[in-house]
């Protein structure tokens, strides 16, 4: 574990500067990616993320999903795998559920109203579409 505390160290401070820098963020989509996707991901989404070093698995290019998928952004595919709430687990079982991270913290805690629910779809929504945005 010592070993490792230099490594955590630095991806702790990192993380913290993300969520800093994402209240500098030109959209709410890019807000909620650097607050949630930067520290695996990358801040530029191309997979080189703090954490991906302590990752059991290699962690993928976000800039890239167009290209993976014939040229086509599957945004419907790709909303599911961020909300992980359908049945369609990204990555395995090894990304975050998104959904229910971001329902637990919508509206009053764990109530699910339907404000709740919309919100917890504007955050995704958005998100995706940031993605969609920065595919090369």
């Amino acid at each position: 574990m010592l070993k490792y505390l230099p490594k955590i160290t630095a991806t702790i401070a990192f993380a913290s500067g993300l969520i800093a820098t994402a209240a500098f963020a030109d959209t709410p989509g890019e807000e909620q990616y650097l607050s949630y996707c930067a520290s695996c991901h990358g801040r530029q989404a191309d997979g080189n993320g703090p954490l991906g070093d302590v990752l059991n698995m290699s962690v993928p290019d976000l800039t890239t999903i167009a290209q993976r998928n014939d040229g086509q952004f599957p945004f419907l595919k790709v909303v599911h795998m961020v909300d992980g709430r359908s049945g369609v687990m990204a990555h395995g079982s090894d990304m975050p559920v998104w959904g229910d991270q971001f329902s637990m913290h919508a509206g009053s805690g764990l109530k699910r109203d339907l404000s709740a629910v919309y919100e917890v779809r504007g955050r995704i929504l958005s998100l995706v579409y940031y993605l969609e945005s920065i595919q090369k």
